[in-house]
């Protein structure tokens, strides 16, 4: 086929199929009455932008950074989760209620598509906030939330983080007594589990004691690229038998490390040599490479994207080693779907958490993905299945056992 024939049936079967994204973090600044999703904001998500490219679904998240594990630690970490929460469905209620609406079901999303609105869904990262509490975990749910991540970076009352790998000492070595209560009440409320960022002991842990399919809401292949947020094969074959799915995500440093360094390290001196001929100030390598993910894009940014173009030409700001990008990701979708089959991968980006990659770096580019899996062979059957099918049939699994309980 040709390069147009390969658009055309792409084309074709990204306008038919419902993409879903299953992970897209959210800065509260982003949700007030003059500054909101419905407008074209300077993020990687928003509502026109997930119209440009074709983007249906979009999982948006209550993050909440891990903190200490005190009743004070607990009470601020339950109020953030509120106030995103709240952000959300003022979004959905009086922001952009004519083109977005909160799902709660896969009904919901099949309804709201046919509607031709966006729907929204809302994801839980980091148990954190529940604090010593298991009643919040219903009333997480009544506020929409249909999965839940035990933890996040750092050990919590529920779990061990995948961070023991990076040197902090195993707190509970995988669930806790209370993350063992705590499962049976997600199973019980109808919330997905979601493994992304535990360790491997609490993944494990989790697969013996949940009644349900658990999820990696946004996690890849650690055969292909050595991360510890990433899932190695035994991992992939437990979530196999488990019935549940992993969300690929379009991460850069968990898709392709080596080659996202030698980019970033590239970028850095561009950044440098620019610097210098503007006479602005200018960070060292080590002091871009300790910045904060979404800092790191804003530094970039700033130096680069923003040159007037007869500098972009003469710094030669295209001449750069080549970036991670959709092949990448897909080649973590091909490795995963060899392991485990096509009924348990899916796809994810973490916009604006540090998530994006050449070809999907915003909801705009999302149709590229879509190129890139029919190039790859992979039929329509199958593309539906990778962009929502597989987990709309868990949230459907999970929420019909938390109704038979």
């Amino acid at each position: 086929m040709s390069e147009a024939d390969f658009i055309t049936k792409a084309t074709d079967i990204h306008r038919r199929v419902v993409t879903l994204d299953s992970h897209c973090d959210i800065d509260l600044d982003h949700f007030t009455a003059t500054q909101n999703y419905s407008q074209d904001l300077d993020t990687q998500i928003s509502l026109p932008k997930m119209t440009a490219g074709g983007l249906d679904v979009a999982w948006l998240i209550v993050y909440t950074q891990q903190g200490v594990l005190s009743s004070e630690g607990y009470s601020k970490a339950y109020d953030n989760a509120l106030s995103k929460f709240e952000a959300i469905h003022r979004l959905c209620e009086r922001y952009a209620p004519n083109n977005m609406a909160l799902a709660l079901s896969s009904k919901d999303v099949k309804r709201i598509h046919a509607l031709g609105k966006k729907a929204i869904m809302i994801g839980i990262e980091n148990g954190y906030p529940i604090g010593n509490d298991l009643r919040k975990i219903e009333e997480f749910y009544d506020l929409g939330g249909r999965y839940m991540s035990l933890s996040h970076n750092g050990h919590n009352q529920l779990c061990d983080s995948h961070t023991g790998e990076l040197g902090e000492p195993w707190l509970h070595n995988g669930l806790s007594d209370f993350g063992k209560e705590a499962i049976a009440e997600l199973n019980k409320c109808g919330i997905m589990i979601d493994v992304s960022h535990l360790s491997k002991k609490s993944m494990e842990d989790i697969i013996t004691c949940s009644k349900t399919p658990i999820i990696a809401s946004h996690s890849s292949a650690r055969t292909l690229c050595d991360h510890s947020r990433n899932l190695d094969n035994q991992q992939l074959q437990w979530l196999k038998a488990n019935g549940g799915v992993v969300q690929t995500v379009a991460f850069k440093s968990y898709l392709n490390n080596s080659k996202y360094a030698v980019r970033q390290k590239a970028e850095i001196a561009l950044v440098q040599r620019i610097a210098s001929a503007m006479n602005i100030p200018c960070l060292s390598e080590e002091q871009v490479m300790k910045l904060p993910m979404m800092q790191r894009r804003a530094y970039f940014r700033k130096h680069v994207n923003n040159l007037p173009l007869a500098l972009q030409k003469q710094f030669n700001t295209t001449d750069l080693p080549p970036a991670v990008d959709v092949t990448d990701l897909v080649d973590h979708i091909d490795h995963i779907v060899d392991k485990i089959g096509v009924d348990h991968v899916g796809i994810s980006s973490d916009f604006d958490g540090g998530g994006g990659i050449a070809g999907w770096d915003d909801a705009s580019e999302t149709f590229n993905v879509t190129l890139e899996l029919v190039k790859r062979g992979y039929t329509e059957a199958q593309i539906e299945k990778l962009w929502s099918g597989n987990l709309m049939r868990v949230l459907d699994e999970v929420s019909a056992f938390s109704t038979t309980d």
